[in-house]
């Protein structure tokens, strides 16, 4: 909170307390009908109030300035960050044009990997072909279920 802010809610609100004592006075004289008292007391209260009126703008004062100095804050934040994300992004940027491998097959690799691919049929060579047996699933009676029935029934159990 900013200093003039904290001055002037403190000082309105203890002008604002001092502003009972003269009024309490003034109640007091008016019931006994001293006019001296009373002109008194409200010259008091009036200068209680009127002070109560200065310190209530310097608080309003404080607000604006304290309001303006966080836009900057948050202007000056948000282009430092702008700044960072930019520096970020050419760093990336440089990483990957410095670093970017490069892989040459020789004419002996060429002929290796047409060798592999001929001989592999649906991406598995002849030594790595399985068969798939349909999976099954058991109950809690203890008996198998083909997933097709499970498929079929809508529920599907995945334990991990």
């Amino acid at each position: 909170m900013h200093i003039k802010t904290m001055e002037g809610l403190v000082g309105a609100r203890t002008n604002q307390d001092l502003l009972k004592v003269p009024m309490r006075v003034y109640k007091d004289a008016r019931r006994r009908g001293d006019m001296a008292v009373m002109e008194r007391a409200m010259e008091y209260a009036s200068d209680f109030a009127g002070k109560a009126k200065e310190y209530q703008a310097e608080a309003e004062e404080g607000m604006q300035e304290e309001a303006e100095e966080v836009k900057e804050n948050a202007k000056i934040a948000s282009e430092q960050a702008i700044e960072k994300r930019k520096d970020a992004q050419e760093q990336i940027d440089e990483n990957l044009t410095e670093k970017t491998d490069s892989l040459e097959l020789t004419e002996e690799g060429k002929i290796l990997s047409k060798n592999n691919i001929s001989q592999s049929e649906n991406g598995y060579s002849k030594e790595e072909k399985i068969s798939v047996k349909a999976p099954k699933i058991y109950t809690n009676m203890g008996t198998a279920n083909l997933t097709e029935q499970v498929f079929t029934k809508g529920s599907i159990c995945v334990t991990i």
